[in-house]
């Protein structure tokens, strides 16, 4: 069961879909002005630079696009999740996760959300709906919808790759609002 919860965490929160008036919160706190050179030989700061990198991800969820979504995903990227079960770890167990997860929850988005970042991390805040069409897991699908806030937290190295994932909200609120059961429990 925590398995699957672990795997519902990651898929619900890693990289959430972006409607296209989505609110887009600008924010660099700190003293961190390190500096990076861009691709066209340009410099700019270094949160600034990880922030469209997410924000391109989150784009990219609009269309559940994954390898887009994933296209800045260091190879052996972790999420760690709430923390309340074992980390994910690799891109590809990561992408699989994600499409078995658009799969069930077609209509999977994130709304208002904000980015902000400071340095190496980004956090991005928002509201997260989806209905429940197909089955995960084993689980049977229900129709039912879920609503809830979360924050998820990544970590990008100096290449400007994701490396870690967090999030706050536990995908047992999810589930629960779905009502979604355990395979041979009732």
């Amino acid at each position: 069961m925590k398995k699957v919860f672990l795997l519902l965490a990651v898929s619900t929160t890693l990289f959430t879909a972006c409607e296209s008036n989505a609110s887009k919160t600008t924010g660099t706190a700190g003293t961190d002005s390190v500096k990076s050179e861009s691709a066209t030989g340009m410099t700019e700061n270094k949160a600034e630079r990880n922030k469209k990198t997410m924000m391109a991800s989150y784009d990219a969820m609009a269309s559940h696009n994954v390898n887009e979504m994933l296209k800045d995903c260091a190879a052996d990227c972790v999420d760690y999740g709430d923390g309340s079960m074992p980390p994910i770890k690799g891109k590809d167990s990561i992408a699989k996760m994600l499409t078995t997860m658009f799969s069930a929850f077609p209509d999977y988005k994130g709304s208002d959300l904000k980015f902000v970042a400071d340095g190496d991390w980004v956090m991005v805040w928002g509201d997260w709906t989806g209905t429940f069409k197909n089955d995960f897991m084993g689980m049977k699908a229900t129709n039912k919808s879920f609503k809830m806030k979360d924050v998820d937290i990544f970590k990008l190295n100096d290449a400007g790759q994701i490396v870690e994932h967090h999030n706050v909200q536990s995908p047992n609120m999810m589930m629960m609002q779905v009502g979604a059961a355990m395979p041979g429990k009732k």
